[in-house]
């Protein structure tokens, strides 16, 4: 059974970026950077949004780009785009070999995917930033049961909390 984990960074006052339509990663740090890379390269598929993909401008090496959008195409080598919903994507790429895919975001994707129930572990990175407003995890109320399996200090600063998922 293929595997979905959610995979995200956050400010100490819970958003993923400083406002809608302005999504960047640039206020993350190098630690969580790293993370990011590392882990879904070990996936070796990420699915994403449009806007998200937007923000990274490429498909990254090593790993295969999934892109939502109302678009066949987005002109970019590499990179391939869907409209299924979340449970048919994870069953095609699971037919196609993949044994787990990280959803990369942004909140619209976070949210279609926590709601069909396929995600079963989430991966956050603790900036220490102060948004005050901005764009939260998830667009919609979720409800969902979450257990720390482990937290990491990254640096002095930046934490990682790892929890399984239950709904």
């Amino acid at each position: 059974m293929i595997r979905a984990f959610l995979i995200a960074a956050v400010t100490a006052d819970g958003f993923i970026a400083p406002e809608s339509g302005g999504i960047s990663t640039a206020w993350t740090s190098k630690e969580d950077r790293a993370f990011f890379v590392a882990r879904t390269k070990a996936a070796g598929v990420m699915v994403m949004g449009e806007k998200t993909f937007r923000t990274i401008g490429r498909a990254l090496p090593g790993r295969t780009t999934i892109v939502y959008s109302h678009k066949d195409d987005l002109g970019m080598p590499d990179v391939e785009t869907t409209k299924l919903p979340p449970a048919e994507l994870l069953a095609e790429l699971e037919r196609r070999g993949f044994e787990e895919v990280a959803i990369c975001g942004g909140a619209s994707i976070y949210t279609m995917f926590l709601r069909a129930g396929v995600v079963d572990t989430m991966y956050l990175t603790v900036e220490p930033k102060l948004f005050g407003s901005g764009v939260r995890l998830t667009n919609e109320p979720i409800e969902a049961n979450l257990a720390l399996i482990s937290h990491t200090n990254l640096s002095e600063s930046v934490v990682l909390l790892e929890y399984k998922i239950t709904y």
